[in-house]
């Protein structure tokens, strides 16, 4: 599922969740809700291409990864994970949970 949300400086923020509840993929914060609505469309189309996703070992030694747009833009970062093994389940996940994910939006 994605959930759509305002953060503390009102922006908004999506961010894609698993079928057990865990965070999978965080969005950078919008100014609108249809540039956020726009980004969520664009992890959709872009999570299904391998290509698009940026395998990372941060200088902590965990591992986090980014998917990118066809213009190279970050849409979405994950967590960060243990292993390698780990983050590459995290984008088999994303791959997995996105493209058909209902969007649900947490507004106040």
């Amino acid at each position: 599922m994605f959930e759509i949300y305002k953060d503390k400086a009102g922006e908004f923020r999506f961010r894609l969740k698993a079928k057990n509840g865990q965070n999978i993929l965080a969005s950078e914060g919008y100014k609108q809700k249809a540039s956020c609505e726009n980004g969520i469309e664009s992890v959709r189309k872009n999570s299904q291409d391998d290509s698009k996703f940026e395998l990372i070992e941060g200088s902590s030694k965990k591992w986090h990864f980014n998917l990118k747009a066809t213009n190279g833009q970050i849409i979405g970062t994950s967590q960060s994970y243990e292993t390698e093994s780990g983050a590459k389940n995290g984008i088999n996940s994303v791959k997995t949970n996105a493209l058909n994910a209902e969007i649900k939006e947490i507004l106040d």
